[in-house]
């Protein structure tokens, strides 16, 4: 049977689709064997093992970003990871190496190319990072999750996403969702998230602006993250706050209208179920965000706010009144589902079965 060999890992961003991809792997081939390549310190150190799967570790070693005494060192350290991934491929005769992205891929992409093993990539986001950009160039089967990545080879196959997404029913959801949380299933519901870590400028401004949202006959789900201390839950109607999701797939269920960092999981999710959004993108970074949400932007499924301009002001003058017009959020529901894919868990697995039989 085959071994599969899935490298990836530090953010959700990179995780998530890698978990995807393994559990359809596992589902369609029972016997085969998914392992899968990591650090110690990611978050995959705590997912990969709860979701059953065998984390094989290396070590993180970043790219240096200016000369210093790392820079000299790094050539090798990195030759000693691409040693680690090569004993890992031979040891268990591994057929085919999937990559995500992330610290552990590049030494993984080639690892592969000098063992001669067949390499697929997934692309999360809008921007391609190195370690994607560097791989590419050793193989024709890179599946991109949003149109018009501009990466070698890239081909769209959308974002592999969680089983409990892909296949969530909403109208069923949304009931279970209301009694879980306590909420009025006559009213909208705003779901807002700054991601897996939280965001504290987000948090922030809705925190001050919470009256004037559920004066707008909304209701609130506030999952606050790990900046939960710039939020004082006043134990309002209607404004749950919450520090971390158990239930996304809930939460995704019962939102009417999302509002949040504009990461590749929140706006491939929100895509793929029809959920619109005003996205306030993380402003640190190479941009990679803003880029995330263009398609949906231009579709009219979403706007997009800087994270600076994201006010208890911006909300009184812009997001309320959207809030007020049902109608203007149900045509951009309609227009953000034309922007989405549930089946990239299908689509990826598919483009790593023609690596496989390209060996």
């Amino acid at each position: 049977m085959t071994t599969y060999l899935l490298a990836g890992g530090g953010t959700a961003g990179h995780v998530n689709p890698l978990l995807a991809v393994a559990d359809r792997l596992r589902e369609r081939e029972p016997g085969s064997t998914v392992l899968v390549l990591g650090t110690r310190e990611g978050l995959e150190a705590r997912l990969v093992p709860e979701r059953g799967y065998e984390l094989l570790t290396i070590d993180r070693v970043p790219m240096p970003r200016r000369p210093n005494a790392k820079a000299l060192e790094f050539p090798r350290a990195l030759r000693g990871t691409i040693d680690a991934v090569r004993k890992i491929i031979v040891d268990h005769s591994v057929d085919v190496v999937v990559g995500f992205g992330g610290y552990v891929s590049a030494p993984a992409y080639l690892a592969a190319r000098a063992e001669h093993v067949p390499l697929a990539i997934h692309e999360a986001n809008a921007r391609p990072g190195l370690a994607n950009r560097m791989g590419a160039m050793f193989t024709p089967f890179v599946g991109v999750a949003f149109e018009g990545t501009k990466i070698r080879g890239g081909r769209f196959v959308g974002m592999p996403l969680r089983r409990e997404i892909e296949q969530l029913d909403r109208f069923e959801a949304r009931g279970e969702g209301i009694r879980l949380f306590g909420l009025d299933g006559g009213k909208p519901t705003l779901l807002v998230t700054g991601g897996s870590s939280g965001a504290r400028s987000i948090n922030a401004t809705i925190s001050e602006s919470i009256t004037l949202i559920l004066g707008a006959g909304w209701q609130v789900i506030h999952v606050t993250g790990e900046y939960r201390d710039t939020v004082i839950d006043p134990k309002l109607a209607g404004y749950v706050v919450v520090k971390y999701m158990d239930r996304m797939d809930l939460a995704l269920g019962v939102a009417d209208l999302a509002l949040g960092r504009s990461g590749t999981s929140t706006v491939a999710e929100a895509a793929a179920l029809g959920i619109p959004a005003v996205f306030v993108p993380y402003p640190v970074g190479n941009g990679e965000q803003r880029l995330n949400a263009r398609g949906a932007v231009a579709a009219g499924g979403a706007i997009l706010v800087r994270d600076s301009a994201f006010t208890p002001e911006w909300v009184a003058d812009q997001l309320v009144p959207l809030l007020r017009d049902r109608a203007t959020v149900a045509e951009m529901a309609v227009r953000m589902s034309t922007t989405g894919a549930l089946d990239g868990t299908d689509r990826m697995v598919e483009l790593i079965g023609r690596a496989l039989a390209s060996k």
